[in-house]
């Protein structure tokens, strides 16, 4: 494969890099899907596995899709083209490479949508607008249904854009503005735009969740909710779907999908340690994770009691029961506000990273400059989000059940089965202070099997975490 001849951006230090890896893994999965499966399965029912498969993918796939892309100095079509052309099939490789770019974009297209409700919102808190709803389940509905409709025609696509929202604009100019907000973090380059924004978000989101963490303790009726989390049900492990679910959740909690974590890797330093930067990631990741599942079900606990058995997960969790239980708790206004400012920044450093593969493609790929691959990138992005508005749901639903999956185990098949053994240590080894971990190896390839079962099954059950 040719070396690219476009001069590749990079991270400055260790932790710039540790800090985007991690916002781009703490995303809505963390918020609107783990505390449901924690409280669906039953707290520890699930933690258990939870925490196995965290173990598993963080000493495996996430080292390897960091290695992978450091070795290779490019993204998922550079990378796959390399890994496969170590046994003479560079070019089947190269086209494999291509489905991860894919995932990436449609995922992030995806999330554009959201991007789109989640600045809305976090306008609305605000200002007190949010607030001001009060209790009443159909005005709450009602606004989050004006926001993000059911599937329909595309005329209803289009009125979406610009009509039913608030000051008469639609949801298509909230998608706008979020994704203008990314686009200028972009084009200011991995360093000087990713690095820096990580930097100060990350923090920021940890921070608000102690907070909101440590307020909500101190609520009558919030202990409802610790008791749910730390529920043991022995016979529920018998379950497939558990383990299955849990699977899932970690395998895109740790944001593995053969693009996002091999792009990021092609910007790291030789000399930093990617086992260490990989648990690291996997560290802080579950405990975003943890902390969303602490500030989000016993505050519904507060509220509805036992009556959260009845609340189910994905957007109406965030945008509508979360709405009533937050007017609902004694400084309602505040908790809401800083929570979706969370929301926000978790959503923003997810997105930017699901559109740096495809960004990263058009320069090594077309030689392009950094600033036109990205409004390229972002103009398809913003076109097509405004298009899929009634059909989001199954959209990412597409995606997240067999595009991704596919591109992660694409990825960790190259790696573990196709690339010589001798290139993939040297692609780990690289600024570690000792030998990677004898049974890395094998976990590696345990790893690719079970996400191939987890592909199958995950589609079976209609939904992989």
């Amino acid at each position: 494969m040719e070396e690219n001849s476009v001069k590749r951006d990079g991270f400055q230090s260790k932790w710039g890099f540790i800090l985007a890896c991690i916002g781009s893994a703490v995303g809505m999965g963390n918020i609107w899907r783990f505390p449901i499966m924690v409280h669906k399965f039953g707290g520890l029912t699930f933690l258990l596995p939870y925490f196995i498969f965290v173990v598993l993918i963080g000493a495996s796939g996430v080292i390897e899709e960091f290695s992978l892309g450091r070795w290779a100095k490019a993204g998922p079509v550079g990378a796959f083209e390399k890994g496969c052309a170590t046994k003479g099939k560079g070019n089947i490789g190269k086209v494999l490479g291509y489905i991860p770019i894919i995932g990436a974009l449609m995922l992030a297209i995806g999330y554009t949508v959201v991007m789109g409700w989640i600045f809305k919102y976090t306008f609305l808190s605000i200002t007190g607008e949010l607030y001001g709803m009060g209790t009443d389940m159909n005005v709450i509905g009602g606004t989050f249904g004006a926001t993000a409709p059911e599937a329909g025609s595309l005329g209803e696509a289009l009125s979406m854009m610009f009509s039913n929202g608030i000051f008469g604009v639609g949801n298509g100019v909230w998608q706008i503005i979020g994704l203008a907000v990314a686009v200028v973090i972009m084009v200011m380059g991995i360093a000087g735009g990713i690095e820096k924004a990580n930097k100060v978000m990350m923090p920021i989101l940890f921070a608000l969740f102690v907070v909101l963490g440590i307020y909500i303790f101190t609520l009558e009726g919030s202990g409802v909710g610790y008791s749910y989390i730390f529920t043991l049900k022995p016979e529920g492990l018998a379950n497939p779907q558990v383990w299955v679910f849990a699977f899932g959740q970690a395998f895109f909690s740790l944001s593995v999908a053969g693009n996002g974590s091999v792009i990021y890797g092609s910007y790291l330093s030789d000399d930093e340690d990617v086992v260490s930067s990989a648990r690291n990631v996997a560290i802080f990741d579950t405990l975003a994770a943890l902390l969303a599942a602490f500030v989000i079900i016993p505050a519904m606990a507060v509220e509805l009691g036992e009556g959260i058995n009845s609340v189910g997960g994905g957007p109406g969790l965030m945008f509508v029961y979360l709405v009533n239980v937050f007017n609902a708790m004694p400084g309602g206004r505040i908790v809401g506000m800083i929570f979706y400012i969370a929301v926000l920044f978790a959503g923003i450093s997810s997105i930017v990273n699901l559109y740096e593969a495809p960004i990263a493609f058009l320069q090594e790929e077309l030689k392009l400059q950094r600033k036109p691959a990205v409004l390229i990138i972002a103009a398809i992005g913003i076109v097509v989000s405004l298009l899929i508005q009634p059909w989001t749901s199954q959209w990412m639903d597409v995606v997240s059940i067999y595009i991704c999956p596919l591109g992660a185990a694409l990825a960790g098949a190259i790696f573990f089965f196709v690339m010589d053994r001798k290139d993939a240590e040297e692609a780990v080894g690289k600024g570690a202070k000792k030998p990677v971990f004898g049974a890395f190896w094998g976990l590696g390839k345990v790893y690719v099997i079970l996400a191939i079962i987890a592909l199958v099954l995950g589609a079976y059950f209609g939904g992989i975490g």
